[in-house]
């Protein structure tokens, strides 16, 4: 779960620390949207290498932090988004440009990006490397019975 590789040089906590920070992107967004006011980061018009720039700084401020303490954070962070979610009105989650910060797309276009489809590409990141470990052990394990 700490060991770097799973995508790049990220391991299983980092991926769950990088979700974490996605989804309170996603709250900040929302509420600041809410109030009427603008979001200090908006995701309207963001480059990928400003996205780039954003994640390596997410990566680089939790590299301290424990396995533990981000699997907690990430439990949270998930209870909270849900709660947020069910509470958001109907109209709301459907209608463009019902935020400034959307921009062309829909509330529930973002809800997506930032929960269920990142949830599904960090699964994806996970399973690969997985594999990828386990197509390695096998091989080291008939070399050693080879020889």
């Amino acid at each position: 779960m700490i060991q770097p590789g799973v995508t790049g040089v990220w391991s299983v906590k980092d991926i769950l620390a990088h979700l974490v920070a996605w989804e309170k992107l996603f709250l900040d967004w929302y509420h600041n949207g809410v109030q009427g006011c603008a979001p200090a980061t908006t995701p309207v018009g963001m480059s990928h290498k400003a996205m780039d720039t954003l994640n390596q700084q997410i990566y680089e401020a939790n590299q301290w932090r424990s396995l533990d303490d981000i699997i907690a954070e990430f439990h949270a962070s998930y209870q909270q988004i849900v709660t947020v979610i069910e509470t958001i009105p109907e109209g709301d989650l459907f209608v463009h440009g019902r935020f400034n910060w959307t921009g062309e797309l829909t509330l529930v276009d973002y809800i997506a990006g930032n929960t269920c489809n990142h949830y599904a590409w960090a699964k994806s990141q996970i399973r690969k490397r997985a594999k990828h470990e386990a197509s390695e052990n096998k091989k080291n394990n008939d070399e050693k019975h080879a020889g």
